[in-house]
Parts: structure tokens; C-alpha cells; sequence
């Protein structure tokens, strides 16, 4: 999927779904201007508001990434990986750049990503953010800063954790350098 679609194939749901934007604020929590903004400006949540547009819609997380086709098994190889969603902050240039390792597979119950996350402005502030659910995740290159609750830890290429994905955390980079990961949601239907 194209980045530039993400906002229309969530209003495609919402339609489908026969739904107004002013429902799908209020069975989401997230506020109209908000679902707005998505819809109609590009705008590009982290995966928290994602996952409760989601939920309210009756969706999994990766449908919004979903082709029309299904397939099992799903095999990506690495030189044909295609970005998916590529995430930027308010006012910080988090820069994370997803890569659905799982699209097609249409009865999946997690989500595996390959994430290329960019550096951070040494003042930026990120918020942290929580859904339900857990992750995995392994850092292939550079160093990854995780947030989570009110520890901090910062992983290596070939350090992992493991969370609950409740506990709000924020997963970025640590230091000038880019760097990347592979991810695996879990979220519960």
C-alpha cells in the first residue's frame, strides 16, 4: 500500500462499515478532528490510534495494509520489501518507516514489521504511547532507545526485548545514527 492511501482506505472501512466520522471518533476515543485530519490530510498516527481505529471499524491493525489478495505462507524477500506507513511526529521528526513482513496473509494474529527508525532533534520530546497487546522486538543495526513506563533501555544490533505493549513505551533511536529493527505485534481480538 502506498503511504498516500492510508487515509482514504480507513474512510473506505468507515464507509463499508456505514459509519460517520463523528461515530468512528466516538467509538474509537480519539477526537473528530482528528479522524478528519486522517482522512482527508495525510496524517500518519503512531500505532496506538491506529490500533483503536481499528478495533472501532471491527478491523485487524493490518488491514489498513492489507492487499485484496491472501496467501499462505507469506514469503517477503529483502530486496522486495515495499515502505508501508512511514510515521513523523507533531513537532519531532520521529521518522519510523514500516515494512509489513505479514501483508497477504489475511488470518494472521500479529503483526511483523521491518522498522527503519531515523534520528531524533536532540530536544524532541516524544510522546509515549500504549495499546493493548505485546511486542518483540530485535535490533538489527545502530542503537534503539526504548521507553518503557519509566525505565529506559538502549538496545544494540542484536539486543531484544520483550513488552507489554499496555505499559506506554516509545521505541526511537539513541544517538545521530539511523537505525533498524524487526518488530512483532501481537494484538488480541
Amino acid at each position: 500500500m502506498n503511504t498516500d492511501k492510508l487515509g482514504a482506505r480507513i474512510q473506505r472501512f468507515r464507509e463499508m462499515a456505514e459509519m460517520t466520522r463523528e461515530q468512528l471518533a466516538e467509538r474509537s476515543g480519539l477526537a473528530l478532528d482528528f479522524i478528519q485530519r486522517l482522512e482527508e490530510e495525510s496524517l500518519y498516527p503512531s500505532l496506538g490510534p491506529l490500533l483503536k481505529i481499528a478495533r472501532a471499524l471491527g478491523v485487524r491493525l493490518g488491514t489498513f495494509l492489507d492487499d485484496e489478495l491472501g496467501q499462505d505462507p507469506v514469503v517477503v524477500r529483502q530486496g522486495e520489501r515495499h515502505e508501508e506507513l512511514h510515521m513523523r511526529g507533531k513537532d519531532c521528526s520521529v521518522g519510523l518507516t514500516f515494512y509489513s513482513l505479514g501483508k497477504g496473509k489475511k488470518d494472521r494474529h500479529m503483526e511483523p514489521f521491518f522498522i527503519e527508525l531515523a534520528p531524533q532533534p536532540a530536544d524532541c520530546d516524544a510522546a509515549l504511547s500504549s495499546h493493548e497487546g505485546e511486542e518483540f522486538i530485535v535490533v538489527v543495526s545502530g542503537e534503539v532507545e526504548i521507553v518503557y513506563g519509566r525505565d529506559t533501555y538502549v538496545l544494540s544490533a542484536g539486543d531484544s526485548i520483550y513488552l507489554n505493549s499496555i505499559v506506554p513505551h516509545l521505541v526511537r533511536c539513541h544517538g545521530n545514527a539511523p537505525a533498524s529493527i524487526y518488530a512483532v505485534l501481537y494484538f488480541p481480538e
